[in-house]
């Protein structure tokens, strides 16, 4: 797990090998999520569902899952040293993951409410204008140097938008008013706008990590981020859903239906768990590597996010 990403020497040979290996395991985890996440939601809302709150809850409610390895992290820490702590986060660093999970949250609203009226395919396309915001917000707060491979994306991504936008009528989901397609186009867009500038703020509090006395930024420390991030963030949407009054709806719905639709949001909540967890610790991937070996690709940059 600690696996560490510092800016002096290159890590050993073992070191890179477990590097290239989180790598590859956070791209696959995070192209399962980016396909089924969207796919599973999606279907809930062409099966007749309508509650957005419930949805943005199930994008990050796998929160859980990461006490696993975190916890496996702080065993093996206390194995070598009995005076190890229990957290390798800062408190100052914990307060800014808790912050950006707020945020992740009202994403994970405003993206399930511009699904709700919206197909699979179009939000698709409108989410992944994620990455020209990612971008530009990178390079505002993290000073990341702009390629022409990057501006490329960004404009056919942009042209992408635009198509989709002058045909409004050719692919309404039955039953959404051109007004409400409309609704959804603009809050797909918003949501992609967000999580463009938490990416980029999940980078800017690496660095910060790693200034303080010079800690190194490990992959516990990234997953210990992320359970924060989660926390917060579900904890965000629970309290929508509980004004929203989610919780008395999804127990009467429960009540004499099959267990296909439980089955259903477990298997949603675990496509999204991996998207947003792979989202933030791609970002750690190409930070590590920038720092140690030429200082992966940026691993798509998207919902670790996440999404």
């Amino acid at each position: 797990m600690d696996v560490e990403a510092r800016k002096s020497d290159a890590p050993p040979a073992r070191g890179k090998a477990m590097h290239r290996f989180l790598v590859a395991l956070n791209c696959g985890m995070l192209a399962v999520g980016a396909i089924g996440g969207p796919l599973l939601s999606r279907l809930y809302f062409s099966k007749g569902g309508h509650r957005q709150w419930l949805s943005a809850w199930l994008e990050t409610g796998g929160w859980p899952l990461l006490v696993i390895p975190v916890a496996a992290s702080f065993v093996a820490r206390r194995a070598r040293d009995r005076g190890a702590p229990v957290l390798l986060a800062p408190p100052r660093i914990l307060l800014a993951a808790a912050g950006l999970g707020v945020a992740t949250g009202a994403d994970d609203f405003i993206y399930a409410f511009g699904l709700a009226y919206l197909p699979v395919s179009t939000s698709a396309i409108l989410i992944s204008t994620q990455l020209a915001f990612t971008v530009f917000f990178a390079f505002l707060v993290v000073r990341q140097r702009l390629t022409a491979a990057s501006v490329n994306a960004v404009a056919l991504l942009t042209v992408g938008a635009v198509v989709l936008g002058l045909h409004v009528s050719s692919d309404r989901p039955p039953g959404v008013t051109r007004g409400q397609y409309w609704l959804g186009f603009v809050l797909t867009l918003g949501a992609a706008a967000l999580y463009g500038l938490v990416l980029p703020l999940v980078e800017l509090a690496y660095r910060r990590a790693a200034g303080a006395g010079g800690r190194a930024v490990t992959y516990a420390l990234v997953v210990e981020m992320q359970l924060v991030m989660g926390f917060f963030a579900t904890a965000f949407c629970t309290v929508g859903m509980v004004v929203n009054k989610d919780f008395q709806y999804a127990c009467r719905r429960s009540r004499g239906r099959r267990g296909g639709t439980s089955l259903g949001r477990r298997g949603t909540t675990r496509c999204w768990r991996g998207r947003r967890c792979c989202g933030s610790a791609s970002s750690w991937a190409r930070w590590a590597s920038s720092s140690a070996c030429t200082r992966c690709w940026r691993a798509s940059s998207s919902r670790c996010s996440s999404r």
